[in-house]
């Protein structure tokens, strides 16, 4: 019976109330144990402390117009038996079923009753003559056409998804031919990009934000595993890197090529930084004296074996400080400006072999290498190639390794034998002097570096030294000359 009283429907994903649609009509549940429960099944609710049946009533929406009539008062009832059905999560019944005979028939080609001699059922029921061969899509052979749409479907689903994935992606924007990997990444070509990037997708599948690291801690972060699905597909996110390091591009223009926000930037290079700091510093750089020899150029084989590394600084320029302590501590006399400063080691075959972390610009080229770490990897007999201002000569007597620097003059001029001298390192020290260049070429480099990344530039920096090995040999200049042995 129809209720006149407000009232609303009791049907999940309905909102219909008696206020909003005056025009419908509102049942209360049967009475009847069996019908009763017959309604609520329908509506797949359940009776408990968010649902009793007493009070609830349903819209005439969600019966067919079968299910009702209307009194000699005009009033609309229910009829005897029936039951809501019309929902929005039931869809359109499928029509009946064709027998297996006569889907047996289109798909064979043939008709299959005809082919056996015998009847395939009727309406007066006689007995069925059909080979049980015939009877089941899975006694056949072939796969089912439903089990070979299914296939199809998941074929092309997952060649959408490719072509999806390589029109979205920027690397294959903008990195056509090697010239365009050696401009926006530094690698030489795209195969050592490719092998490079193989190497590490399986750790950096997990890899967790650097935001989240730092809001959970170390434990929680490991135990709740990797960060959710990212922005950026993840090859996106280590070019994306690049192009900060390598070309020098900044947040806004990144970006802005991107298509995501300034602090999402940030957080992908605060995150790669430092993800391939831990993974670079894992490898070893620094080589035994056997590998150091065995890889020696003819020149240095000549001349001066003994020389296990070349030793050079280098300055970067940072923001001046407002405190003026760290504007003391990082002013370079050298370079008359605010400066990072850090320690490079070249084997002789051009080989990046060690770096340090970066100083303030206020450090000397001593001091530095006492606190870079670098005296302990020496071995007695080792010999140090480095420039004047690295008077480490005591300190690397500790250790038995000899220092190879230009001679000071002490007279008006030098002597033949220093200046031979002088011209032979230098020809021979100028190994330092490229590698550093290479590493200059990150162009994120050019500019002076804010203080707001000063926590992530010493992982940048020494991404950067350590990624200049992939570039190829660094190789001196064969037609230079050096002097003889007697001079070194």
């Amino acid at each position: 019976m129809a209720s006149r009283s407000k009232a609303w429907c009791c049907v999940p994903q309905c909102t219909n109330s008696k206020q909003k649609q005056p025009y419908l009509t509102f049942h209360k549940f049967p009475r009847d144990d069996d019908r009763r429960r017959a309604w609520i099944w329908a509506i797949k609710r359940e009776e408990g402390p968010q649902f009793n049946a007493d009070g609830a009533q349903v819209c005439s929406i969600h019966f067919s117009s079968g299910d009702m009539l209307t009194t000699a008062g005009g009033l609309t009832k229910i009829k005897q038996g029936a039951t809501p059905s019309v929902f929005p999560w039931v869809t359109a019944r499928p029509s009946a079923r064709r027998s297996v005979y006569e889907r047996s028939a289109d798909r064979l080609g043939f008709d299959v009753c005809s082919s056996e001699g015998g009847s395939c059922g009727r309406d007066d029921g006689a007995v069925v003559g059909v080979s049980v061969g015939l009877d089941h899509d899975y006694l056949q052979q072939t796969p089912g056409a439903l089990d070979v749409a299914l296939a199809r479907i998941e074929e092309l689903e997952a060649q959408v998804r490719r072509l999806t994935l390589v029109q979205e992606l920027q690397l294959s924007r903008y990195c056509v031919s090697d010239g365009d990997f050696r401009f926006y990444t530094r690698f030489p070509s795209e195969s050592i990009f490719r092998k490079f990037w193989q190497a590490i997708e399986p750790s950096a599948s997990v890899l967790v934000y650097w935001s989240k690291a730092q809001r959970m801690g170390l434990e929680a972060m490991a135990e709740t595993g990797p960060s959710p699905q990212r922005k950026l597909p993840l090859i996106d996110e280590f070019f994306l890197y690049c192009l900060h390091t390598a070309v020098g591009l900044k947040e806004k223009v990144l970006a802005d090529m991107f298509g995501v926000s300034i602090s999402t930037v940030s957080r992908t290079v605060i995150t790669w930084a430092n993800y391939l700091f831990q993974i670079l510093g894992q490898m070893p750089l620094w080589l035994t004296r056997g590998e150091v020899r065995r890889r020696q150029p003819q020149k240095f084989r000549e001349f001066c074996p003994d020389v296990r590394v070349i030793l050079d600084c280098t300055e970067l320029r940072c923001e001046t400080p407002s405190a003026l302590t760290l504007h003391s501590s990082t002013y370079s006399t050298y370079k008359s400006h605010t400066t990072f400063k850090g320690l490079i080691g070249v084997s002789p075959s051009g080989t990046v072999t060690f770096v340090s972390k970066l100083y303030s610009g206020g450090i000397s080229d001593k001091e530095i290498t006492r606190k870079s770490g670098i005296l302990g990897l020496l071995e007695n007999g080792d010999a140090v190639m480095a420039d004047k201002g690295f008077l480490i000569e005591n300190m690397l007597s500790t250790v038995g390794a000899k220092l190879i620097i230009p001679p000071f003059k002490h007279k008006a001029q030098f002597s033949r034998q220093e200046t031979e001298q002088t011209q032979a390192i230098a020809r021979l020290r100028v190994l330092v002097e490229r590698v550093i260049r290479r590493v200059k070429e990150f162009h994120i480099f050019d500019t002076v570096i804010p203080l707001t990344v000063a926590g992530s530039i010493n992982q940048i920096w020494t991404n950067c030294c350590v990624l200049v090995n992939f570039q190829g040999p660094m190789e001196l200049d064969h037609a230079a000359e050096v002097a003889t042995p007697s001079v070194l």
